[in-house]
């Protein structure tokens, strides 16, 4: 998911989506902890995208005030 497709989603779409995503990442750590996973830069990129949807949630926040 690109940036664009970010700021086109509604804020609803992107707190569910936002939810989704952290708990396949806690997942995915917790899996890598116990077993080594086949690409390991998919944990960084997963974290690096729930910052970008954050970050996209916090400037609506502020936006709307």
């Amino acid at each position: 998911m690109k940036k664009e497709e970010i700021k086109e989603l509604s804020t609803a779409d992107l707190k569910e989506r936002l939810a989704k995503m952290e708990l396949e990442y806690l997942q995915l750590k917790a899996n890598h902890a116990v077993t080594p996973v086949d690409n390991p830069a998919k944990i960084t990129a997963d974290r690096r995208m729930i910052a970008r949807v954050k970050t996209e949630l916090r400037q609506r926040e502020l936006n709307n005030k």
